[in-house]
């Protein structure tokens, strides 16, 4: 058993480095400090990781051909490219802002979506953090199911998918880490912000449009 987590770990690894993930983490990570920037990333897995644990329990009482799976990847691609179009409309619409303050005697700039009067929390961005990983786990169902197959006689518990989703983690929080690098170095006017929010945009215009297409 402890091989056959360890495969689910790996694969955990392996399954986070798909582009459609990390756009989607790179989307959700930009302009936010270190806490919010794991916080996000770890709610992120986590629903991935759930989202594939019902998936996989369902799959195992119903039997579904290999195509109808195949739309979990559809459904990917759908809501990268909603995130692509969602921030390029932020951007040309003015409504990505930023401010500067000082707190003890640190510099500090948060950044949000809205109009400069405005000051939202991150209360959506967490929620949508999850949200989010619930609906893109959709896509790794058919891969999953396959390694769990080949490990595990095709049989899904809790253990094996809480491995998988620490694997996603392990990854997620590494690249959340990469971009907080790029907040804190990059990201010191709105210029700079706007540009590397159409930027994610671009890509995830890009990334969602090579998986429906591939």
């Amino acid at each position: 058993m402890e091989m056959s987590l360890l495969v689910i770990f790996w694969y955990g690894i392996l399954h986070a480095f798909g582009p459609d993930h990390l756009t989607a983490i790179a989307d959700f990570s930009i302009g936010k400090n270190r806490r919010k920037t794991l916080f996000i990333t770890s709610l992120f897995a986590i629903g991935h990781g759930l989202s594939l644990f019902l998936f996989a329990k369902i799959l195992e009482r119903v039997s579904i051909s290999k195509d109808i799976l195949g739309y979990g990847d559809v459904i990917s691609a759908t809501v990268i490219i909603a995130m692509g179009l969602y921030l390029l409309f932020m951007v040309f619409t003015n409504r990505i802002q930023l401010r500067k303050h000082m707190h003890k005697n640190k510099e500090h700039i948060h950044i949000w979506f809205g109009k400069l009067h405005e000051h939202n929390d991150d209360t959506v961005a967490k929620t949508s953090s999850l949200s989010l990983g619930l609906l893109m786990g959709a896509g790794g169902v058919r891969g999953m199911l396959i390694t769990l197959g080949a490990v595990q006689g095709g049989m899904v518990n809790f253990t094996m998918v809480t491995a998988f989703t620490l694997g996603v983690m392990l990854v997620f929080g590494a690249f959340g880490m990469v971009m907080l690098y790029v907040n804190e170095n990059f990201l010191g006017n709105l210029t700079n912000v706007r540009r590397a929010f159409a930027t994610a945009g671009v890509i995830s215009l890009a990334v969602g449009t090579n998986i429906l297409i591939g």
